[in-house]
């Protein structure tokens, strides 16, 4: 595998970037700055690799056409993009990965290959989930939560420790890489259905959830976490197309904004609390404002509308092979009503990996993060 040195950590991220997103996939490896043993993922739709798939019911799927028509072969996967999203460009960068690590309900299906599967990291995300463990269940029925994501996850460890053994498996679950993109759903669930609840109330809440998340995975060896903030939810396409004029809705940013100010202070305090604890927090919201703000310079020309879709703004519902579809999705930022395009995630995945200073990403990136060793 080849490593380079910091040489590109002397770009800016804006620079960066223009250098690599045209890059073909041949030349992803020479990147690689990073080599963990093990990955796993968590969280919802944004990093989902098909868990809803395999739930009875879910109305929380996307493994229908145009899903993954740019996934190789376009096969609509489940994952929410026309091709890979972050997970997967971030599995890619930190070590030998062409993509993200399996879902571990795709995995449960093959019992005799199980053990050997896992060995390389899991993929436990579920769209539609949140933070809290009623989140996802009145609008899409059928999710894993997080409280569940993370039972699967410890007979992950059982079955690691009986493969490797006490030694070796706690070593190779200190050292492997932990990805959370969650919170986004909470929200929307709040706006949705209107629950009665202040602001302060649901962000304590949250946070008070996360904080034992967090501690549940610790407890369970988790030591290096990349958690990433909620985007600028509000001026999504089906928030546009659900708001007069097509306007971004400012509640919603408002609480995007909020969570990443409430989540890095518990990241602050839960690292000086848990011993060999070390944590990288992406800002999603500023990445996704710079380019709303200026897709020009960061080389999108539709930031408001989503490439497929239905009604104003695309954004009328989820992308079916009845939507209109655009042409060239890589000049858009949205896929479809509520997530972006794989060029998106990838130029996010990059910010979250690489970005030097702590504008995106803080107190350090996911490659930094990642070469921590225990």
């Amino acid at each position: 595998m080849v490593k380079l040195g910091n040489i590109f950590l002397r770009y800016s991220v804006e620079i960066f970037l223009l250098h690599v997103i045209n890059w073909s996939s041949n030349n992803y490896k020479l990147m690689v700055m990073a080599d963990v043993p093990a990955i796993f993922v968590f969280g919802d739709s944004t990093v989902d690799v098909g868990t809803n798939n395999y739930l009875a019911g879910s109305l929380a799927t996307a493994n229908n056409r145009y899903y993954g028509i740019d996934y190789p072969h376009h096969v609509a996967t489940g994952r929410f993009s026309n091709g890979y999203n972050p997970a997967d460009f971030i599995a890619r960068h930190l070590g030998d990965y062409t993509e993200s690590p399996p879902a571990f309900l795709a995995l449960v299906q093959k019992q005799s290959t199980f053990k050997s599967g896992i060995l390389r990291g899991v993929n436990f995300a579920s769209a539609g989930s949140g933070i809290l463990d009623d989140t996802g269940n009145k609008g899409f029925h059928n999710v894993t939560s997080l409280t569940r994501q993370i039972e699967q996850f410890q007979t992950v460890c059982e079955n690691i420790t009986q493969i490797l053994g006490d030694v070796k498996g706690s070593k190779l679950i200190a050292n492997a890489f932990y990805f959370l993109s969650v919170g986004s759903n909470d929200f929307f669930d709040q706006f949705r259905f209107n629950y009665n609840i202040s602001t302060p109330e649901l962000v304590a809440d949250l946070s008070d959830t996360f904080t034992i998340h967090l501690q549940n995975l610790y407890n369970l060896g988790a030591r290096k976490f990349g958690i990433c903030g909620i985007p600028r939810i509000g001026c999504l396409p089906g928030i546009r197309a659900a708001t007069p004029g097509g306007a971004c809705n400012e509640t919603l940013n408002g609480y995007a904004q909020i969570f990443f100010n409430t989540t890095l202070s518990l990241l602050q305090d839960f690292s000086s609390a848990n011993p060999g604890m070390n944590f990288s927090l992406g800002n999603y919201f500023l990445m996704t404002t710079g380019v709303i703000d200026n897709p020009v310079a960061s080389g999108f020309v539709e930031v408001e509308a989503a490439c497929c879709g239905t009604g104003p703004y695309r954004g009328g519902f989820k992308c079916t092979e009845n939507s209109d579809l655009c042409k060239k999705r890589d000049e858009y930022l949205f896929w479809d009503w509520f997530h972006p395009t794989q060029k998106a995630s990838e130029m996010a995945a990059l910010s979250l990996l690489y970005a030097t200073g702590q504008e995106f990403v803080t107190p350090i990136n996911f490659t930094t993060l990642a070469n921590i060793q225990h």
